[in-house]
């Protein structure tokens, strides 16, 4: 393996980890606070507050013209982002974490796939093959197994 994709195969790994904690302390607020969408939103906060001094410490100041050119649908990101987290708060409980984890997987990978397929959003393409659809299939068994299981 080559080590220039070592390292952000190492961050992506700590970042699947990181959701997966992410998960049961949202839960945790949802039960106190009575409300999955209310869990999400103290989560999205602090993370904005996290962020906010990540950013104002690298000092990184683009101008607003750098955004000017994008279509509206890239400022959509945080919307699906805070979906997830709502969802997961209110799942996790009544399904597990792990079948929480191995089903938001699967509808990733299906989901990648056909954006892949497509080079939808700017994406290059990579085109659908007998070896992702196989791949994509053996975590949709994985799934299943882990629910059964």
């Amino acid at each position: 393996m080559s080590p220039s994709i070592l390292g952000p195969i190492l961050l992506v790994l700590l970042g699947g980890g990181l959701l997966a904690l992410q998960v049961p302390t949202n839960v945790m607020l949802s039960k106190a606070g009575g409300s999955p969408l209310l869990a999400a939103l103290i989560s999205f906060a602090v993370g904005t507050l996290a962020l906010l001094a990540a950013w104002l410490a690298s000092g990184n100041r683009p101008g607003a013209a750098a955004f000017a050119p994008l279509p509206w649908y890239a400022w959509l990101g945080g919307i699906y982002g805070a979906s997830y987290v709502a969802i997961a708060a209110f799942a996790a409980p009544r399904i597990g974490l792990a079948s929480l984890v191995t089903i938001g997987i699967a509808g990733q990978i299906v989901t990648a796939l056909w954006l892949d397929h497509h080079a939808a959003l700017g994406l290059p393409l990579a085109p659908m093959s007998t070896a992702r659809a196989i791949g994509a299939l053996l975590v949709v068994a994985g799934v299943v197994l882990v629910r059964r299981g």
